[in-house]
């Protein structure tokens, strides 16, 4: 145990080469389950302590499989493949002999090369200049960020459809926790579901599938320390129970650190 909850959340022990046992914590608890963002960030830590990993993340995909309950969770990590640079894995996570989450993730050695960033950070006040707002306060796992919204906060009892799906807002763990690989992983999921905003009320709706391309190193989170990161979140078309959300997150000096896509069902 660290004392901070993030780090107790995503603590394994280690049972078997590849093979692991963690269990879930009532501080990240969702309405259903735990909070997916902290699921995937399991996921990836999963993969970061294995000792014959490489290099660092690139993208990870995590496929939500079956509802987790409260408990014991076990976790495989297998190397499928390795090559000169790069090297990718299959992690599972089961409850009592049953698979309730799947992802693959790829892990890579970065060289320097050529940059170019063609995306652009938005023109947003300083989060200094907005209130703190954010999701309810019965939603654990969200008490463990600070979220300042510039658009897009969650819709009130008398909110009206919106003809946007836009959040943006600045965020940052509650206790200033600096960023690693797998608290990024996490504050890349805060995004309340899009079809919220659009209909101006709550209704039921999980996300199926995660994928998060990292596009920081090391050491640009060891730069951000626990300062607040920018993000933006909005969706492309909601259809027959379905949506798609697509999301970036910046550093205050304007370095894009991850960009996510994600497929969500929901039911009105």
């Amino acid at each position: 145990m660290t004392g901070h909850s993030f780090d107790d959340a995503v603590a394994l022990q280690h049972t078997a080469p590849g093979r692991m046992r963690a269990k879930t914590s009532t501080d990240w608890a969702n309405m259903v389950g735990p909070f997916g963002g902290l699921t995937a960030a399991l996921m990836l830590r999963a993969v970061e302590e294995q000792p014959d990993r490489i290099g660092e993340p690139l993208s990870l995909t995590v496929n939500f499989a079956a509802p987790i309950t409260d408990g014991d969770l076990d976790i495989t990590a297998t190397a499928v493949r390795t090559n000169r640079t790069n090297q990718h894995w299959l992690v599972e996570l089961s409850q009592d002999g049953v698979v309730t989450t799947t992802a693959t993730t790829v892990f890579g050695i970065r060289r320097d090369t050529w940059s170019e960033t063609e995306a652009s950070p938005w023109q947003v006040p300083a989060p200094e200049g907005i209130a703190p707002t954010g999701l309810h306060p019965t939603i654990a796992w969200a008490r463990n960020f600070e979220m300042r919204f510039v658009e897009g906060a969650v819709p009130g009892a008398d909110a009206e459809p919106s003809p946007s799906s836009v959040s943006t807002l600045w965020v940052r763990d509650v206790h200033g926790r600096g960023l690693d690989f797998a608290s990024l992983t996490a504050v890349s999921d805060v995004f309340y579901p899009r079809v919220y905003l659009r209909r101006g009320a709550v209704s039921p709706a999980g996300t199926i599938s995660l994928t998060t391309y990292f596009h920081a190193d090391s050491g640009d989170l060891a730069a951000i320390g626990g300062d607040f990161v920018l993000a933006r979140a909005h969706a492309s078309r909601f259809s027959r129970g379905y949506f798609d959300q697509s999301a970036q997150l910046w550093s205050r000096a304007g370095e894009l650190l991850v960009s996510t896509h994600q497929m969500v069902y929901f039911k009105t």
